[in-house]
C-alpha cells in the first residue's frame, strides 16, 4: 500500500507526475522491479498550516497559572497562515465555513467550532512539573476536502507566588463590650489577586470579613464566648490556588472602671529656654479596683511631640530643647499636643487619656547683627529723596530680622539724610555740602521687635555707616536760551548795549568766561563779561547779523564749553523799526540735552490760598459797584443837558401820545404863574422834545425839568 507522506505538499503547477520504482522479492525468487507512475492534477484542496500538520505537530507553552478558558491556539488553513493577531480576530467574527474535529477526547483541554485551542475551565492544575497536552485535530471544508494535525501544550509551571498564610493558626482576644462593626482582627495572606472568605461557620454569625482587606469585625456587641473561625485566602484569577488558616477569637468580660487622673486635662505655657527634663505636669492616677502598682503611663501624639516630651512615672518632662527660633517650632504653631496614656493592667486592661497641651513662648535671646560693610556712595548731585542705600541687619530671634531702623543725631545740615524706620533704606533729605564733606559718617540704630513674650525687652546696637560723595564731572554751561533773534535801533555814540547772556555752570566750577567766536564782522560788536555791545554807527540800511558767544567755566582741559547764536537785526536811526526795547527770542531745534536744575519753590499753604481767592472776588464785586454807580451818574447827568428843548412841538395831536414807564406817570410839580393853556389843559408840560441818546421823544416842563416819555 502507497501512502502520501504526513506533511507533504502536492502542487501540480510545479511537479505533476511522480515516478515511483518498486522492488519486491518473495524468499527463493528473484527480485522483481516495476515503475508506478502518479500523476498531479490541479484541483481544489484543503492544506493546514505547516508546523501543525507537520509529523511532530505544532507545540504551545503556556504557564500554568492562566486564566480559565484562556484560548491558547487557533487551527488555520494554509492560504490563512501568517496572520497577524487583529487580522485572526477579524476571521473569527466571520461566518464558520470550517468544520473541526477533536480525534482525541483524553484531554482537559476544550476546542471550539471556529477552531480555538482554550484553556480548561477550571484553570491548570498548579503542580510543580511540566503538563503535557497532545491535540490531535482534523479540519474539513465544505466540500468534503479536510487536513489534518496536532498540536502539543506544554503547560510550565507558574511563576507567580502561590497564596499562604504566615501562620496557619492563631488567637485573639478582645473585650466583651466590643461594639458592632468593630475591627477584631486582620488576616492577611501574600500572593496574587488575594480574596479572603470564611469558610465555617457555613453561615457566620458574630463575625464578617472584608474580602478585599481581611478585616473581621463584629457583627453585634460581643459577650463572653469562644469561637473559631476557618477563613479561606485564594486568587481570584485562579481559584485552585488557596490556603486556609484558623483564628481562635476568644470574648472576655472587662471591668469597666478605667483609672481617674488629676488633672484630665493638661495646659501649660513654657519659655524656649526651659531645661531638658523639666517636669511640665505630674499626674495623680487612682484605681477603682485599689491597685496602686498597676497603672502604666505612656505617651502618644504627633512624632514632633514624641521626641520633645518623655514621661517618667507620672511626671510629664521635657526631653529635648525647645528652640523658638526654628522653621520647624513654626511650622506647628509654637504648640505641641499628645495624650497620655494611664492603663490599669489585669486580665482586661482598662486606660484612660489626658490630652495635653504645651504652648512655647519667645525669649528674647539675640542682640541684632550689622551687615557687613554698610559704605554706600552717592552723587553729590543726588535730588531730595534719592535712595542712597539699605541697612540690612539681621536677628536670629523669630520672626527672623524684625528690627527697627532708627538715625542717631536725627537729621540735619551735618547729616541731610533719614532712615526708613522698617526697611532701612537711607534717602537723602538735604543738599549735599560736597565743598565740605567728601563723606558722612552715619551711626545707624538697630533694635528689635517682637521677639520676646515682654515687649519691653528689646535689644539694640549700634552701626556706623559711611556714605561717600561722588563727584560729577564738569559740564558745558547752560545758557538760556541758547538762540536769540534781536532788534536794536543804531544810535550815535561810542557803543550801545545788546544784550545780556544768561549762562550758568557747574557749582564747583570757576568763574565763567565769555568770547565771541564768529560773526564779528569789522569788530562791530564788543563783549564785556556777559554783556554784547555794538560799536559802529555807520550804516546806511537796515542789516542782519549772527553772532556766535562762546562759554565755559573750567578753564583745564579738555574744556566744556557752550555756543551761544545771536541774531542782532540792527537798522539805522532814520530808518522807521519797531521800538528798540522789543526783542524776540527764538530757540532753534538742537540736539537734545537733559539738565537736571533745582530751585527753591514758594507753595503757600491752602488756606492763604482761600483766603487770597475770596478777597479778590470781592474786590471785584466791589469794581464792579462802583462802575455801575459811575455809569447811572454819567448818564443822569446826560439828561440833565438836554433839559432845553432841542423840539419843541405845540400842535395838540401829539399830546395825546402818552407812554406810562412801569405803570407809574412821571408827573411835575404845578407852576402856579404858568397861564399857558396847553399846561392848564394837558397838565404841567408844556413842551416836547427827542432825547439825542435814545432817538425818543418825550415831554418836558420847562420850570420844573419834569418828562414825560411818548
Amino acid at each position: 500500500q502507497v501512502t502520501l507522506r504526513a506533511g507533504a505538499e502536492l502542487d501540480a503547477h510545479q511537479v505533476n507526475q511522480y515516478t515511483l520504482t518498486l522492488r519486491a522479492a518473495c524468499p527463493g525468487e528473484e527480485e522483481v522491479e516495476e515503475q508506478l507512475f502518479v500523476q498531479v492534477t490541479a484541483g481544489h484542496v484543503l492544506r493546514c498550516d505547516a508546523p501543525f500538520t507537520s509529523t511532530g505537530g505544532d507545540v504551545v507553552r503556556v504557564s500554568a497559572d492562566v486564566a480559565p478558558r484562556t484560548p491558547l491556539y487557533v487551527v488555520l488553513p494554509q492560504p490563512l497562515g501568517g496572520l497577524t493577531v487583529s487580522e485572526v480576530a477579524t476571521l473569527l467574527l466571520l461566518p464558520v465555513s470550517l468544520q473541526f474535529r477533536l480525534r482525541n477526547q483524553d484531554t482537559p483541554l476544550m476546542l471550539t467550532h471556529r477552531g480555538l485551542v482554550l484553556a480548561p475551565a477550571g484553570g491548570f492544575n498548579p503542580s510543580k512539573d511540566t503538563q503535557t497536552f497532545r491535540l490531535e485535530i482534523e479540519v474539513m471544508d465544505r466540500h468534503g476536502h479536510n487536513c489534518s494535525g496536532a498540536v502539543t501544550v506544554e503547560v510550565l509551571p507558574s511563576q507567580r507566588p502561590s497564596v499562604t498564610f504566615r501562620e496557619p493558626q492563631w488567637a485573639v482576644t478582645v473585650p466583651e463590650d466590643t461594639s458592632p462593626l468593630e475591627v477584631v482582627t486582620q488576616v492577611h495572606a501574600s500572593g496574587d489577586n488575594v480574596r479572603y472568605a470564611i469558610l465555617a461557620p457555613a453561615v457566620p454569625v458574630l463575625f464578617t470579613i472584608d474580602e478585599v482587606t481581611g478585616e473581621i469585625r463584629s457583627t453585634r456587641r460581643l459577650e463572653v464566648a469562644h469561637t473559631h473561625l476557618l477563613v479561606r485566602a485564594y486568587n481570584t484569577l485562579h481559584p485552585a490556588d488557596h490556603a486556609t488558616a484558623m483564628i481562635n477569637i476568644t470574648v472576655q468580660g472587662v471591668d469597666r472602671q478605667a483609672p481617674s487622673c488629676v488633672p484630665a486635662i493638661s495646659v501649660s505655657q513654657v519659655p524656649e529656654t526651659v531645661s531638658p527634663g523639666t517636669t511640665l505636669v505630674t499626674l495623680r492616677c487612682t484605681d477603682p479596683t485599689g491597685a496602686k502598682d498597676c497603672l502604666h503611663y505612656g505617651l502618644e501624639g504627633p512624632p514632633a511631640s514624641l521626641s520633645r516630651f518623655r514621661m517618667e512615672g507620672p511626671r510629664l518632662q521635657v526631653n529635648t530643647t525647645l528652640d523658638y527660633d526654628s522653621e520647624a517650632m513654626a511650622a506647628v504653631g509654637f504648640q505641641f499636643t499628645a495624650t497620655i496614656m494611664v492603663t490599669a493592667g489585669g486580665q482586661s486592661p482598662r486606660s484612660t487619656r489626658v490630652p495635653v497641651l504645651v504652648t512655647v513662648t519667645p525669649v528674647n535671646e539675640f542682640t541684632p547683627a550689622c551687615p557687613n560693610g554698610a559704605d554706600f556712595t552717592v552723587l553729590e548731585t543726588a535730588a531730595f529723596g534719592s535712595t542712597v542705600g539699605r541697612v540690612a541687619g539681621s536677628d536670629r530671634d523669630y520672626p527672623p530680622d524684625s528690627l527697627e531702623y532708627s538715625l542717631e543725631g536725627g537729621t540735619g545740615p551735618t547729616q541731610p539724610f533719614s532712615i526708613d524706620t522698617r526697611t532701612g533704606d537711607i534717602r537723602v533729605v538735604g543738599p549735599l555740602d560736597s565743598q565740605r564733606y567728601k563723606r558722612y559718617r552715619l551711626t545707624v540704630r538697630l533694635m528689635d521687635t517682637r521677639n520676646d513674650l515682654d515687649p519691653a525687652k528689646r535689644w539694640s546696637r549700634l552701626c556706623d555707616v559711611v556714605v561717600r560723595l561722588q563727584a560729577v564731572p564738569n559740564q558745558a554751561p547752560v545758557c538760556t536760551p541758547e538762540v536769540q533773534e534781536l532788534w536794536i535801533t543804531a544810535r550815535l555814540g561810542s557803543r550801545q548795549p545788546v544784550t545780556r547772556l544768561a549762562c550758568q555752570g557747574s557749582p564747583d566750577s570757576a568763574a565763567l568766561a565769555y568770547a565771541i567766536a564768529g560773526g564779528n564782522e569789522d569788530g562791530r560788536f564788543w563783549l564785556e563779561g556777559n554783556t554784547l555791545f555794538y560799536l559802529l554807527n555807520d550804516l546806511a540800511e537796515p542789516r542782519t547779523f549772527v553772532v556766535l558767544v562762546e562759554v565755559w567755566g573750567d578753564p583745564g582741559a579738555p574744556r566744556r564749553s557752550t555756543v551761544v547764536a545771536l541774531v542782532v537785526h540792527v537798522t539805522p536811526q532814520t530808518t522807521p523799526v519797531p521800538p528798540s526795547t522789543t526783542t524776540r527770542h527764538t530757540t532753534l531745534q538742537k540736539e537734545l540735552l537733559v539738565i537736571t536744575r533745582t530751585e527753591a519753590a514758594w507753595l503757600p499753604p491752602a488756606w492763604f490760598v482761600t483766603v487770597l481767592t475770596v478777597s479778590s472776588a470781592l474786590l471785584l464785586a466791589a469794581l464792579g459797584c462802583v462802575a455801575r454807580s459811575l455809569l447811572l451818574m454819567a448818564a443822569f447827568c446826560s439828561s440833565c443837558s438836554n433839559k432845553a428843548p432841542g423840539k419843541l412841538l405845540l400842535d395838540k395831536s401829539s399830546w395825546d401820545v402818552v407812554e406810562q414807564r412801569n405803570g407809574e406817570e412821571e408827573q411835575g410839580r404845578p407852576h402856579a404863574s404858568s397861564p399857558h393853556p396847553l399846561l392848564s389843559a394837558q397838565g404841567q408840560f408844556d413842551g416836547r422834545a427827542q432825547d439825542p441818546c435814545t432817538g425818543r421823544d418825550y415831554l418836558f416842563n420847562s420850570v420844573t425839568g419834569a418828562r414825560r416819555w411818548i
